[in-house]
């Protein structure tokens, strides 16, 4: 038989394993079309921040200096930040535990750090719509952040994203779907009313405000609203709090989470 009668290349498919850019570029865009469709994703990431955003600028139940919306849009950011990166994460990540979606990844040539970094950017796509869109809402309630401060705001966005998405891959790889879902959820909702974000970590009882600031959460509301108010650096402490969570979470994620 004569071999090398055919040019490599002539015949496709060619079996063998894409390019990493090629497989990340797969991999995130199937999780973001993923989450998009996902009634209860959409629920959590885009229609709650947006009913908080509204309710929380027109009615005065919690107590905000003038004009509202300065203090809420970032707390709400902070909020769409947490809901996508961690809770939506944790949730999606335990069910494809469960549902065997990981397994029968890992038969593909697609590797666990490209699986994990497919889904951090697909996370980050998700995080750009909300702020798109929360934005254009909270422009509409007369939002004016100052400019000078949104260098700083994507930066915590950004150390946001990677605190709470290590935290979200923690939780739903460690524990049972339904746990993680009962977890997350509950976790959400403590850090919605004590973590920061509705009410300034300043307007917290002394007791829980000394516990919020170095909470991801209570970081990023705090130094999105002094970023997006005052249009300086919001200091060290937010963003070493975010760097901390982001190392710990990751820390024990190697050694603590399941793929199947």
């Amino acid at each position: 038989m004569t071999e090398g009668r055919f040019a490599p290349g002539t015949f496709t498919p060619q079996p063998g394993a894409g390019s990493p850019l090629r497989m990340l570029a797969a991999q995130s865009a199937t999780e973001m079309r993923l989450a998009l469709r996902n009634g209860e994703q959409v629920l959590l990431t885009l229609l709650i921040p947006v009913v908080l955003l509204v309710g929380l600028t027109l009615l005065t139940i919690v107590p905000l200096p003038e004009p509202r919306v300065a203090t809420v849009a970032p707390g709400v950011l902070a909020l769409a930040v947490m809901s996508t990166a961690f809770t939506g994460q944790a949730i999606a990540l335990g069910f494809d535990r469960r549902y065997g979606v990981i397994r029968r990844l890992a038969a593909t040539a697609l590797p666990r750090w490209l699986l994990v970094a497919g889904r951090m950017v697909a996370v980050l796509g998700v995080v750009v719509v909300q702020v798109v869109v929360l934005g254009a809402i909270a422009v509409a309630l007369g939002w004016a952040p100052a400019a000078a401060g949104f260098g700083w705001a994507v930066l915590l966005v950004l150390l946001g994203c990677a605190a709470f998405g290590s935290l979200g891959i923690l939780l739903g790889g460690s524990l049972r779907a339904e746990v993680t879902l009962a977890v997350a959820n509950l976790v959400w909702f403590v850090l919605l009313l004590a973590g920061g974000i509705v009410i300034p970590v300043g307007q917290l009882p002394d007791p829980i405000a000394a516990v919020a600031q170095y909470l991801p959460s209570g970081a990023l509301a705090e130094g999105l609203r002094t970023a997006l108010i005052a249009g300086h650096s919001p200091g060290a402490v937010p963003l070493l709090v975010l760097v901390g969570w982001t190392v710990l979470a990751t820390g024990l994620s190697v050694r603590t989470v399941r793929w199947h």
